[in-house]
């Protein structure tokens, strides 16, 4: 075997090593669909998000929410993906806009991750997911913390506050033009 074939199959074989390394452990909940950002802006400000919070995207796909809340408010903020191709755009929007220090990405399942230091909590999926979700949520989130969706409610749990966004005429107009604010009741309410 010549050398120059030994280094393509090495060179082939490095790639899909990388290839397989950046698949999911498991399949995503949902499929990756960018919030807006209109939708951004209006879910940062529903939630009145403030330098003191610490921002909990669950589901975060290229990181703009945290990424964001960092740039404008100065918060602190953390992604979470089970996708690993989407945990690297993350790391890369937070570098290239300058809030690394603020932020930090983690490729998890919503499922199993801890986010109990959360203050805000960002949400866009899909309404059976934010139902299973729901238990952890109320299980590990302090009452007081904020929590905003993006176009899905939590079935019979009423939102405090729906925000309508101004959007495009595209085909898909109908995601990220509705938001949801609830807060974390006391224990046992």
């Amino acid at each position: 075997m010549t050398y120059t074939r030994r280094a393509f199959l090495s060179t082939i074989s490095a790639a899909a090593v990388a290839q397989q390394a950046a698949k999911p452990k498991r399949d995503p909940d949902v499929p990756y669909v960018p919030t807006t950002e209109e939708a951004v802006k209006a879910m940062l400000k529903l939630a009145e998000v403030k330098k003191s919070d610490v921002v909990y995207d669950l589901g975060c796909g290229d990181g703009r929410i945290v990424v964001a809340a960092a740039k404008t408010f100065g918060a602190r903020g953390v992604g979470i993906d089970i996708n690993p191709v989407r945990i690297q755009e993350a790391k890369e929007n937070a570098k290239k806009n300058g809030v690394t220090d603020l932020v930090r990405f983690e490729e998890n399942d919503l499922f199993l991750a801890n986010f109990h230091e959360a203050t805000v909590v960002t949400l866009f999926l899909l309404p059976q997911i934010n139902l299973k979700l729901l238990p952890r949520l109320r299980e590990q989130l302090k009452p007081g913390t904020r929590l905003v969706s993006n176009t899905f409610d939590m079935g019979d749990w009423k939102p405090l506050k729906t925000v309508e966004v101004e959007g495009g005429d595209d085909e898909e107009s109908f995601l990220s033009r509705k938001l949801f604010l609830w807060v974390i009741p006391e224990k046992g309410r």
